[in-house]
């Protein structure tokens, strides 16, 4: 709990209110748990909330505005037991509330117990500092002067951003009426125009393009991930708040120093994404897979699954169209093994990809589906469509969730299904996870063979316990032994790829499906990866090699006469 100390602006205590909850409002409407008067009071002018990292207060009065020491701003946070929120005529202090028997009724000593208002003069520097609230205490002095920069222009962005609402709002901008072109130049306008009207009180030291970019990102853009979305380095993104953003940079994770200006501002970017695309999120849907318009996978979670705010997390797709050479130079594949795929794709096995999350399997897949002819028709179907083949005769489905009223879904396994009306040559499945496993098999069995689908699983072993499981899941009361053997007879090929503790993804098994031995299905290990330790840089070390094993594939086409390498095999 925490307690908010009301004072006019003559320094007496006027009012002294303990909340209970983690959060609570102040404004002029009786709903609000501080009640104050005044005509620059809004109806519910500002909002108190205690995290875990200490109290925030917010404006949300559309336009009246708060002040912190003398400065207005959005919010704050941090507060310190020395900051003072002003409204109107009144002053407050806020501090936390021992919660136990023995604190009696005072506040904690982040807060004096008779609070003495000083106002503050003091430099800009200063003021940012309290903005970010200690987080600078532990910084060498060029970092601090950094991140003194950074939260100086994070701070304009928003003063700016909420003058523009307050335009739209005063001249009701009828947003929905506009295209995607028309709104941006309408509110490039109103950027334009605040920023003339603040010219005077913006610092000669912020960069007034790049706070325009930055406040055009975030009114009708997806903020300031906009950047990190341009960035080729970066090859994910994760929101888990709106000022905690984290992204991945040659597999290695790290903190941005960007922020979003508040869960509003992410929450209408996960809009802006799933608008287009016929999904919906709200509290009674709020989870959904979607795609950027560059394939991108997005998916996002809101409260109240998401107890620290909207949390978006964003798997970028590479601009370059990546190639089997890509592999060979990432190393995450050698030659021979590069040979035995293709040769496999064109000969048309059954091919499963399996891995971790965020191994590579819809990557390879991507690329192993390159080998496919040009000739060949093939339909591919996708939760969150992501699939990019370069093949002329493609048609990609892509599944639908269920509307407002809970109908209408159309699920993976019945596009499945459908696929095999539509005559295809090649089954193209993102991913199986449920029932659909059933359908793709029974595909596979049917004369669709040079089917590719990807799964979830640790080793090609594991493949096999993740299929029998996903049968079982498409409610059909099949025994143990006939679903391995439907397994045994329709998969040819599994390719295990593996993220590794560098980061570095490898292509640790290539193996063979060769048949039922009693109740087992029989392995066949071609290719492997064998880790040999770390270099002096904490990289992964080792080396592919063949077992030997030469698949039954290979020879079934040297007696037919098709000219195979075998040597690939030594």
């Amino acid at each position: 709990m925490f307690e908010v100390v009301v004072i006019t602006d003559k320094g007496a205590n006027v009012e002294r209110v303990r909340c209970t909850l983690r959060h609570c409002t102040i404004g002029k409407s009786r709903d609000n748990l501080v009640q104050i008067r005044g005509w620059r009071v809004a109806q519910v002018h500002c909002k108190v909330e205690l995290t875990d990292k200490g109290l925030y207060v917010e404006d949300v009065s559309e336009g009246s505005g708060i002040s912190v020491n003398g400065n207005k701003v959005p919010f704050y946070g941090p507060i310190r037991s020395s900051d003072v929120i002003s409204i109107g005529s009144y002053d407050f202090r806020l501090g936390a509330v021992e919660d136990s028997k023995d604190a009696g009724n005072g506040i904690t000593a982040s807060t004096p117990e008779k609070p003495v208002v000083q106002k503050v003069e003091a430099d800009e520097d200063w003021t940012m500092q309290t903005f970010i609230g200690g987080a600078l205490d532990d910084k060498a002095p060029e970092d601090r002067a950094g991140e003194i920069e950074r939260q100086r222009m994070f701070m304009w962005r928003n003063r700016i951003h909420q003058e523009v609402l307050r335009m739209m709002d005063l001249k009701r901008t009828d947003v929905g009426a506009m295209d995607a072109d028309e709104l941006k130049q309408k509110v490039e306008g109103m950027i334009d125009d605040a920023l003339e009207t603040m010219a005077k009180e913006i610092p000669d030291n912020i960069d007034v393009a790049e706070l325009k970019t930055s406040v055009l990102n975030e009114a009708v853009g997806l903020g300031p991930i906009e950047a990190l979305l341009e960035d080729d380095d970066v090859t994910e993104i994760m929101v888990n708040a709106f000022d905690d953003i984290y992204v991945e940079k040659n597999g290695k994770l790290t903190r941005s120093d960007i922020a979003f200006s508040s869960d509003a501002a992410v929450m209408s970017a996960i809009e802006r994404i799933v608008s287009p695309l016929g999904r919906r999120i709200d509290e009674s849907s709020p989870m959904v897979d979607a795609r950027l318009p560059d394939g991108s996978r997005v998916n996002a979670i809101i409260p109240p699954l998401a107890l620290r705010g909207p949390t978006l997390t964003i798997r970028k797709f590479s601009k370059k169209k990546l190639n089997v050479d890509d592999l060979l130079g990432f190393g995450t594949i050698n030659p021979a093994m590069a040979q035995f795929l293709q040769m496999a794709v064109e000969q048309h096995c059954n091919i499963i990809i399996s891995g971790g999350t965020g191994s590579g399997k819809t990557t390879l897949l991507n690329i192993m589906s390159n080998f496919i002819p040009q000739t060949e028709r093939i339909i591919t179907v996708e939760d969150a469509a992501e699939l990019k083949l370069v093949q002329p005769h493609v048609v990609s489905l892509e599944s639908r969730p269920a509307n407002l009223e809970g109908k209408g879904a159309i699920p993976i396994r019945d596009l499945v299904r459908n696929c095999l009306r539509m005559r295809p040559d090649r089954i193209v499945v993102g991913e199986c996870r449920g029932g659909e496993a059933l359908d793709m098999l029974t595909a596979m069995n049917t004369g669709h063979d040079g089917s590719l689908t990807t799964v979830h699983a640790n080793t090609p072993r594991d493949v096999i316990s993740r299929l029998e499981v996903m049968v079982m899941m498409a409610g059909m009361d099949l025994p143990a032994r006939a679903i391995r053997e439907q397994i045994a007879s329709a998969v040819h090929v599994i390719v295990q790829q593996s993220r590794l503790a560098d980061g570095s993804r490898k292509i640790t098994h290539i193996s063979e499906i060769t048949g039922m031995e009693g109740d087992t299905v029989q392995l066949n290990d071609i290719f492997l990866y064998k880790q040999e330790g770390f270099d002096e840089k904490g990289n992964v070390v080792g080396q592919y090699v063949a077992t030997g094993q030469v698949p039954h594939f290979y020879e079934s086409l040297r007696s037919r006469g098709i000219g195979v390498d075998m040597s690939i095999f030594g």
